[in-house]
């Protein structure tokens, strides 16, 4: 599943106005432990809720309308969403967000089960992901190694 530039803006869009909804505000922050996404591979339909199932955001990304290979729809849709969340993070929109800190952008499916935890928010805490863990393997024989020839 490729999207275009447009269906990106349109999720961009769609998770900006969300988050717009715990912005800075007389210095209180808001207790939320999860921002849920929702994404529908029959409709199309992106939808991004809070810990009460109150309705943030939703727009329809027209290359994800009748999507026939629903485990391929999640797997792919994760990349996407995680690659727009990371872009947003960098780009500093989650920095002056009213939420306690640590929570979690989560994907999940029509019975809002979650599928997969998306980006954790947390100043103290490093996901561990494929990327990070490239050659642990080897790093670690090679340290055990060296200590033992010690």
């Amino acid at each position: 599943m490729k999207l275009t530039p447009t269906a990106h803006a349109l999720i961009e869009e769609a998770i900006k106005k969300a988050v717009t909804k715990y912005a800075t505000k007389d210095g209180q922050q808001s207790i939320v432990t999860d921002i849920h996404l929702q994404p529908n591979p029959t409709s199309g339909e992106l939808t991004i809720f809070d810990d009460d199932d109150r309705e943030l955001s939703s727009v329809t990304i027209d290359g994800w309308a009748s999507y026939n290979d629903e485990e391929n729809f999640y797997d792919n849709a994760e990349r996407v969403l995680t690659s727009i969340l990371n872009k947003l993070k960098s780009q500093g929109c989650f920095d002056s967000l009213s939420i306690l800190k640590p929570y979690s952008f989560v994907m999940i499916d029509d019975e809002k089960e979650t599928v997969t935890e998306l980006l954790l928010m947390d100043d103290d805490t490093l996901m561990v992901n494929d990327e990070l863990l490239k050659g642990l393997d080897k790093e670690l024989d090679d340290f055990l190694e060296q200590l033992l020839k010690e």
